[in-house]
């Protein structure tokens, strides 16, 4: 059962890497809708189609030898490095709370998802991606309530507006060099 906790920790990992930025329009989405249901939908969706879409990751994966697959471990660390030289204080201001909204800014906002998820996905075995998404939905359940409690409390989302820029890349770039190692 090694694999199963190596597994739930690296979900857990790979989801926070990813969805450090989320929370910040987690936050701005319920503050400005008193129809939280809508956002938690949209999230969900929108996740949905990144998960889908990184699973290509795990098919080229049986297909390409394990070799060449540690080599994805450079798209984390790319990205990683990228975000740590992009413009920060980018938010979503005025920015409409339905559903599909909703789905579509944690669509767009999900390059590093699919970036960290594929590469993840491609040297996994069947089992192994069973339990990394189910980690990845259960923590988005979590998400979306700290969401909901972040955009009430105003110095824990002050914090993550100003240190999350930091903390993200490091995160992805340590998660990169796990998955060129492995």
């Amino acid at each position: 059962m090694n694999w199963f906790v190596s597994a739930l920790i690296t979900g857990a990992v790979a989801f926070s890497a990813t969805n450090i930025d989320d929370i910040v329009f987690l936050t701005i989405f319920f503050s400005q809708t008193p129809e939280r249901w809508r956002v938690v939908l949209g999230q969900y969706l929108g996740f949905t189609v990144l998960v889908l879409v990184s699973l290509i990751g795990f098919f080229g994966g049986q297909i390409l030898p394990h070799q060449w697959l540690r080599l994805f471990g450079v798209a984390p660390i790319a990205i990683g490095i990228k975000k740590l030289f992009a413009k920060h204080g980018d938010h979503i201001q005025g920015a409409s709370t339905g559903t599909l909204d909703v789905a579509t800014v944690t669509f767009v906002n999900g390059a590093d998802n699919i970036g960290i998820y594929a590469p993840l996905f491609a040297i996994s075995d069947v089992p192994r991606v069973m339990v990394l998404v189910a980690v990845l939905y259960v923590l988005l359940a979590a998400w979306c309530v700290a969401g909901y409690l972040i955009h009430r409390q105003k110095a824990v989302a002050y914090t993550l507006q100003r240190w999350g820029h930091w903390i993200v890349p490091v995160v992805l770039i340590v998660l990169g060099i796990y998955i060129l190692l492995n």
